[in-house]
C-alpha cells in the first residue's frame, strides 16, 4: 500500500479539519525489496548499492534488512526459514510480524528483477523525509529565538546542500579507484616537476619554505597588538588581488573601509600613510603614483568588507556569494578575536566560542577549496621573555587555535622594545607551524611610513 504525503484532506469542506498527513514512505516498495534480498543473493548486490538500513520507514523493515545483509555478507542461507531462525535468534522475531509476515514479504514480489527500482524508491521517500525534517529543524530554529537571521539562513544552506549530495546512491564510492591513479599520477608529476605551485604571497622566502599557500589551508598570522599583523595580510590580499588578479575577500572588524583603502594605496604607490593624513605641498609625480595605484585596485578582484559585527556565518554567506559571482581565491579575517559569538544558548564561555570559530574557519577553507587567512592576539607572554620573542604557547583565548591552523605565523618586531636595536626596521615570519612542511624564521623588512612589509632584497 502506498501512501503519499500529499494526500487530500478527508472532505473538501473549507470548514473542516485537515486530515493529518504521513511522512512519504512507500510500504509496497519496502516490502519488494526485502522480498527480493529473500529469493535471490543476486539482487542483494543492487540492492545494497542503494538502500541503508536506516532508509526504510517501517522499523521492522530496517531490522529484518540488517539480518539479510549480514546474512548475505556471511555467505550463509538468506531463505525464509533462515531468516527467521536469525530474527528469532536475536530476539526480533515477534516485533517483525512472526514466520507469517516473513513468508508474505516473498508474495509481495512479482520478480526480482525490479528490486534496484524498488530500491531507489525507497531510497528517494527517505530523502524526502529527511528534507522534511529539514523544514521543521529550520521552523523550530526561527521560533526558538536562539539565532541571529543569519545564522538560521547559512545553517538552512548546509543542510539543504547536505541534502543535495544524497541523491548521488552512493557515485562518489564508485570512483575511488579512479580517484586513487588520480593521487599516484599526482605523486609521479610531483617527484618529476616538482610540487604545483601555491598561492603566491609575494614574499620569496615565505613562498620557498611553504610553496605557496594551499586549497584549504588555515593560516594563521599571530602578534602582540601594534606588531603589523594588519599590515601583513594586507600585503597577501594586496599581492594576491592586484598583482596576481585573483579574486580576495578581505574582512575587516577594526577599522573603516576608508582608512583600510588608504593603507592598501600607500602601500601600492610607496606614497607615505601619514601625508594622506596632513596638510603639505602638492607633490604632482605622488599624485601620479596614488592614481595609477587607484586605478590597480579598481581593476582588482579584491572585496574589502569593513564590518564590525562581521559572525562565521556572514563571512561564510558573503564568501559563498563572491565565488559563485566571481571565483573566489583567498580570504583574509582581521581578525579572529574581534569576530561576534555564534549564539548557542549553552551561555559558552569567550575561550569556547573562539574554539567554535577557529574550527569554523577551518572548515570554511576546506569547504571553499581556498587558504584563510586569520589574524590573532597574542597574550602577554612575550613582555614577560627577555628576548620578547613569541611562542605558539602564547596564543590567546584557546589552544584550539594551534590545532586547527596549517600554518601559524608569529609576527615579531625587536625595534617595538628597543627603538636602538641594530635591527631597526626589520620584521621576523615565525614559522612556527607548519602542517605538512619546514617551519623557519624569515625576515623582511618593514617600511611602515608606506604601510607594507617587503623582501629585504626590496627594502
Amino acid at each position: 500500500m502506498t501512501h503519499d504525503y500529499d494526500a487530500p484532506p478527508a472532505d473538501d469542506g473549507f470548514d473542516q479539519p485537515v486530515a493529518r498527513q504521513l511522512p512519504p514512505f512507500d510500504e509496497a516498495a519496502e516490502m519488494a525489496v526485502l522480498g527480493s534480498l529473500i529469493l535471490s543473493g543476486r539482487a542483494a548486490e543492487d540492492v545494497v548499492e542503494i538502500v541503508q538500513p536506516e532508509d526504510f520507514y517501517r522499523p521492522a523493515h530496517e531490522t529484518i534488512y540488517r539480518a539479510l545483509v549480514d546474512l548475505h555478507n556471511a555467505g550463509e542461507a538468506h531463505d525464509p526459514i533462515a531468516l527467521g531462525n536469525r530474527l528469532e535468534r536475536d530476539g526480533d522475531l515477534t516485533r517483525c510480524g512472526d514466520r507469517p509476515y516473513v513468508f508474505a514479504l516473498v508474495n509481495a514480489v512479482h520478480t526480482v528483477a525490479n528490486a534496484g527500482r524498488h530500491a531507489e524508491i525507497v531510497r528517494e521517500k527517505a530523502i524526502l523525509r529527511k528534507v522534511l525534517d529539514a523544514a521543521t529543524g529550520m521552523t523550530h530554529n526561527v521560533h526558538g529565538r536562539e539565532h541571529s537571521p543569519d545564522e538560521i539562513i547559512q545553517s538552512a544552506f548546509d543542510t539543504l546542500e547536505g541534502l543535495a549530495g544524497l541523491t548521488d546512491l552512493g557515485a562518489d564510492d564508485l570512483t575511488i579507484g579512479v580517484d586513487i591513479m588520480d593521487t599516484v599520477a599526482e605523486v609521479v608529476d610531483i617527484r618529476e616537476n616538482g610540487p604545483k605551485e601555491g598561492l603566491l604571497t609575494g614574499f620569496t622566502d615565505f613562498d620557498s619554505l611553504t610553496g605557496g599557500l594551499q586549497p584549504g589551508q588555515f593560516v594563521l598570522i599571530a602578534a602582540r597588538p601594534a606588531m603589523g599583523k594588519s599590515v601583513l595580510a594586507g600585503d597577501f590580499a594586496r599581492h594576491t588581488a592586484i598583482r596576481n588578479d585573483i579574486p580576495t575577500v578581505f574582512f575587516s572588524l577594526e577599522m573603516g573601509r576608508k582608512e583600510l583603502e588608504k593603507r592598501f594605496l600607500a602601500a601600492q604607490a610607496r606614497y607615505p600613510l601619514h601625508w594622506m593624513k596632513s596638510k603639505g605641498p602638492v607633490d604632482d609625480a605622488a599624485v601620479m603614483k596614488l592614481i595609477e595605484a587607484g586605478k590597480d585596485m579598481q581593476a582588482s578582484p579584491l572585496h574589502i568588507v569593513a564590518d564590525t559585527g562581521v559572525t562565521l556565518a556572514k563571512i561564510r554567506s558573503h564568501c559563498r556569494r563572491v565565488q559563485r559571482r566571481h571565483g573566489l581565491g583567498l580570504v583574509v579575517i582581521d581578525y579572529l578575536q574581534l569576530m561576534g559569538g555564534e549564539s548557542t544558548g549553552r551561555g559558552d564561555n569567550r575561550q569556547q566560542e573562539v574554539s567554535r570559530i577557529s574550527r569554523g574557519l577551518k572548515t570554511l577553507a576546506m569547504d571553499l577549496e581556498v587558504p584563510v587567512i586569520a589574524l590573532s592576539q597574542l597574550n602577554r607572554g612575550p613582555e614577560q621573555r627577555q628576548d620578547k620573542k613569541p611562542m605558539v604557547s602564547d596564543l590567546r583565548e584557546s589552544g584550539s587555535l594551534e590545532q586547527d591552523a596549517d600554518i601559524v605565523i608569529l609576527l615579531h618586531r625587536e625595534d617595538a622594545y628597543d627603538k636602538e636595536t641594530p635591527r631597526a626596521g626589520e620584521a621576523d615570519l615565525i614559522v612556527a607551524k607548519h602542517r605538512n612542511g619546514p617551519t623557519a624564521t624569515i625576515t623582511v623588512a618593514f617600511q611602515g611610513h608606506y604601510a607594507r612589509f617587503v623582501d629585504m632584497a626590496q627594502a
